[in-house]
């Protein structure tokens, strides 16, 4: 069983409209309503690559119940959320088809309670038992320690299971430091993290920090590792146009069911820069086109850090 850790679940709303005007009327042609927040849309798309996921994190009040409600139509997924008293926040993307451009609208959350934070960390450790390894995904809600990420990594390492992180500002500051199997950070959160916006430099200095090793999101561009075993730069083979809200949690799915499948880092790089790409073309968030990531998934380009040949990986 894979576990997936959203404690800023959400409600995601996605609305279509033809052009985006701002201080305009808008005429929405269609709306998806789904169970979000980083690690929920994890799940799925594990859930739909044939593994067994645990999704925990909080979820309260009317929007908790219809992330709930959401869950029990996901074959494969086991819900584990933690009740608070709060309400679960929204996510609204609206997406513009004439420039295919999205924007996104992001709540806070709820306000955690002590005794919330507490129950959660029991709940968690005894999740981890029957894990064979964790994602950390998403900010942190009200409440919620901002060193969060920190103890729970130390928490699964001291239980044998490998973590994922991927969070930004603070929580990424932190959680490094407490040594991740892992992190996925994007360019800007790289950045912000280690003062370097040149990127091969970054993950460098990222593993310096702590994390046994980093995958760096660069948008259009793919993904950059960096990890014991090596460089590599994975990208797709053409720009790929639409919603790109929930790409960076595929590529996520990707790299964590690549190592629970212990595949090689290449063949990794090149399931997870699929699935992102296949994430875009999708109509909402959290899923992903299969047509486009089967298309995809052996076109992937993937070279090592001195510009080895390109690697074939075998389809996931």
């Amino acid at each position: 069983m894979i576990l997936t850790v959203t404690l800023n679940t959400a409600l995601d709303i996605t609305y279509r409209v033809r052009s985006l005007r701002p201080h305009a009327t808008h005429r929405v042609s269609d709306v998806f309503e789904r169970p979000g927040g980083k690690g929920l849309n994890v799940a799925r798309v594990l859930a739909a690559l044939g593994h067994r996921v645990t999704v925990t994190g909080f979820a309260g009040g009317g929007t908790g119940l219809a992330v709930r409600d959401g869950l029990t139509d996901l074959r494969g997924v086991v819900d584990a959320l933690v009740p608070v008293a709060g309400a679960t926040r929204r996510t609204i993307a609206v997406v513009d088809e004439l420039s295919g451009d999205t924007t996104q609208l992001n709540e806070p959350g709820p306000q955690v309670a002590p005794a919330e934070w507490t129950a959660f960390q029991d709940a968690y450790g005894e999740l981890l038992r029957g894990a064979s390894a964790v994602a950390l995904c998403g900010s942190l809600p009200p409440g919620v320690p901002v060193g969060a990420y920190a103890g729970l990594i130390r928490t699964a390492r001291a239980a044998g299971v490998p973590v994922l992180l991927d969070t930004s500002g603070e929580p990424l500051r932190r959680g490094v430091a407490a040594r991740p199997d892992i992190v996925k950070p994007n360019a800007e959160e790289l950045a912000e993290l280690t003062g370097s916006h040149e990127p091969l430099r970054a993950t460098q200095d990222a593993r310096r920090r702590g994390a046994h090793a980093v995958v760096a999101s660069l948008g259009a561009e793919g993904l950059l590792a960096h990890t014991p075993e090596g460089r590599w730069r994975a990208a797709p083979p053409a720009r790929v146009l639409g919603n790109p809200t929930g790409a960076g949690d595929s590529a996520v799915a990707g790299l964590l069911s690549g190592l629970v499948e212990h595949l090689p880092w290449p063949e990794r790089l090149a399931r997870a820069v699929a699935l992102s790409a296949a994430t875009v073309r999708a109509p909402a968030a959290g899923e992903f086109d299969r047509a486009t990531y089967d298309e995809l998934v052996g076109r992937v380009s993937v070279t090592g850090e001195v510009g080895a040949a390109q690697r074939s990986p075998r389809p996931a």
